[in-house]
């Protein structure tokens, strides 16, 4: 059984960027964990935290509910965005 914290981080409507973090996972996994070849990966990551930040932090003080926008209304503000 997974501990609740690590089944939070997997639930897509909790982290916005799963994605990224798998995707940054495996590149560890395949290049025998040298971070110097997942650089963009990382990168990634880190601007996707970025955004998401950003976005809870407006919700927050907009008093909107939940702070953290579900995974359909995260893929409609992507898509609105282009």
């Amino acid at each position: 059984r997974m501990p609740r914290h690590a089944k939070k981080l997997r639930d897509h409507d909790i982290n916005p960027c799963l994605a990224e973090t798998d995707a940054t996972t495996k590149c560890m996994d395949d290049n025998n964990y040298n971070k110097d070849m997942c650089t963009d990966y990382f990168l990634k990551y880190k601007n996707c935290r970025k955004f998401w930040h950003g976005i809870m932090m407006q919700r927050k003080r907009d008093g909107v509910k939940p702070e953290m926008p579900s995974a359909e209304e995260r893929r409609k503000i992507l898509e609105s965005m282009g």
